[in-house]
């Protein structure tokens, strides 16, 4: 393919935008080459500013679970902005968007709306903090939960050890107050809790990992997460900014049968538009300004254009809960396909599904948390990356993210990924 006014274009944006992009991901720095710039969208496919037209399997990392462009949620965010597009004030689709929402998802009362899920996770973190006048926390190595200071942290040495910062920018005090986990390791998780002692406030963790690959939790951890909370006196806060509203109408505590005391949520919830919330029980939503001292606020928080697009997306979600069941089937037969494929042409790899979530990685082991995620081959999959690219389909330019399912895909798109991975599989 020819991506000659995309390398053009990138050569224009990075003379103004640092590294030519708004966020790094999108630079395509862990597969080589320049990245595509996307001129339009409908449905399950991206049409880049050179005329190619892509098979997308990124979906605006998530939120686009019906397609791109979809009608409803296009039309009413184009009602909404002949009203006017941010006002500042309370608005009444803000209190209809957050009813159906807390009738959608399980041990909720009270949302509220943020502007990305970044914002989610920090407020969410500030209510635990607030709500058990604790400092501490416990994340999980390769969950990520936005680019704020709390979460800007990597493990340490030694089995039980505070953070140190990941980033510049971020302090060695606020680093302390975070604790590293090993995704999927009740034990260790157990070792941090008996070091700090009526210390901790809460534990957030993605209930299924989507930032180190595709993870689903392994049998019995969330429900012994779930344990050691009620035991110390923690809140457990789930990351649902990818899961929510995706892998079923409540999320992963539906699917996954288990509750959290606070839920961040993104993506799906604004319809492709900016947006996040966060939401628990009324006792802990009630410690919020200005029903109490824990202060959040934003301008743009409750926008009516992403009410709007995140309002019709709900109700389409739903009213038609057998989208969920639809999704997974297309899931399951896209990862047989690609296995199949890989299999036929011997090349090792391992693949992790949950739902419409999946990812592929060149790994000899199962992957199970990001020590494993790291151990596979990276150079073989910048090489399936452009060889899928070249043959019309966009994952996400980095082993380290999951695929996200449309419903907007249909069989004989799944037939062509399928046969593009038999032929990349042949030159690998």
């Amino acid at each position: 393919m020819i991506y000659q006014r995309s390398s053009a274009l990138f050569t224009e944006a990075q003379k103004v935008i640092p590294g030519g992009v708004n966020s790094p991901v999108r630079a395509f720095k862990a597969v080589g080459g320049d990245p595509i710039f996307v001129k339009e969208a409908k449905g399950a496919y991206l049409y880049d500013e050179d005329g190619n037209r892509l098979i997308d399997y990124i979906n605006s990392w998530g939120p686009m679970i019906l397609g791109h462009a979809h009608p409803p949620v296009v039309e009413a965010v184009v009602e909404k902005a002949k009203k006017g597009t941010s006002f500042g004030m309370p608005t009444e689709i803000e209190t209809q968007i957050a009813e159906l929402a807390v009738s959608m998802v399980p041990n909720i009362d009270k949302i509220r709306f943020v502007n990305s899920g970044t914002e989610a996770c920090m407020s969410a973190v500030r209510l635990a903090r607030g709500y058990t006048q604790k400092d501490k926390i416990i994340k999980f190595a390769g969950c990520y939960h936005g680019h704020s200071d709390s979460f800007l942290i990597q493990a340490g040495s030694g089995a039980v050890t505070f953070g140190s910062p990941n980033s510049p920018g971020v302090t060695k005090g606020t680093a302390q107050d975070t604790l590293l986990a090993k995704y999927n390791d009740l034990e260790h998780v157990k070792d941090i809790i008996s070091s700090n002692l009526e210390e901790i406030a809460c534990i957030i963790i993605e209930p299924v990992a989507g930032n180190m690959g595709c993870i689903p939790p392994a049998k019995g951890f969330l429900e012994g997460l779930r344990a050691l909370c009620d035991s110390h006196n923690i809140l457990l806060v789930f990351d649902e900014v990818m899961t929510g509203f995706r892998l079923a109408k409540g999320g992963a505590q539906e699917l996954l049968g288990v509750n959290a005391d606070i839920v961040t949520f993104g993506k799906v919830i604004g319809g492709g538009l900016p947006v996040g919330a966060f939401a628990a029980r009324a006792e802990i939503m009630n410690h919020l300004a200005p029903l109490g001292p824990v202060y959040q606020a934003g301008t743009l928080s409750g926008n009516p254009l992403a009410m709007a697009a995140g309002l019709a997306m709900l109700k389409e979600l739903n009213q038609n809960s057998q989208i969920f069941d639809s999704l997974a089937k297309k899931t399951e037969y896209l990862h047989k396909g690609i296995a199949k494929a890989l299999v036929e042409n011997n090349i090792t790899h391992t693949i992790n599904r949950i739902g419409s979530m999946i990812s592929v990685h060149f790994a000899e082991t199962n992957v199970v948390d990001f020590d494993t995620a790291t151990h596979g081959n990276n150079e073989t999959f910048k090489k399936f990356f452009h060889g899928m690219l070249n043959n019309g389909i966009y994952i996400a330019p980095s082993a380290y993210e999951t695929w996200f399912i449309t419903e907007a895909l249909t069989y004989e798109d799944l037939d062509t990924t399928i046969n593009a991975v038999q032929k990349v599989a042949q030159t690998l």
